[in-house]
């Protein structure tokens, strides 16, 4: 019962991704032919907004629901890796025509197709889980 705050937010998250028309494949076909500003105006508002989050985060100005520090762990700096991962994410968005988070508005939106999707996103975590240590970092 504690967690359904939690559920709350998320769908009101989706039913915002479903009016902003993020999840429209349409609207991401646009976007990877540069023909349209919507998708980077509501991703680099999104990058803009984590900075700032981030920040407050560094500051200690913001706590958890219990009232403890946010400790944010320090990542490594890598060019390779960022941009291999950067890459694989977005040939992965623009083959499927989703990322994560509106691969479950599709769903709920009726869009059965990308359960296949869903499947293959969650096989490929489970595997890097299973072979994170043996990958360089």
């Amino acid at each position: 019962m504690k967690h359904v705050k939690f559920f709350l937010v998320g769908i009101l998250f989706g039913i915002v991704m479903s009016k902003a028309e993020i999840i429209s494949w349409y609207r991401i076909y646009e976007m990877f032919k540069f023909q349209s500003f919507h998708m980077y105006g509501i991703i680099g508002s999104a990058v803009v907004l984590g900075m700032i989050i981030m920040f407050f985060f560094r500051k200690k100005m913001v706590k958890t629901f219990e009232g403890n520090d946010i400790h944010v762990a320090p990542k490594k700096k890598g060019l390779y890796r960022n941009l291999l991962g950067g890459i694989l994410f977005g040939l992965g968005w623009a083959l499927a025509g989703a990322c994560p988070g509106p691969m479950f508005v599709l769903v709920g939106k009726g869009i059965v197709s990308i359960l296949v999707v869903i499947f293959g996103a969650t096989l490929g975590a489970f595997l890097y889980g299973l072979f994170k240590d043996k990958l360089p970092h």
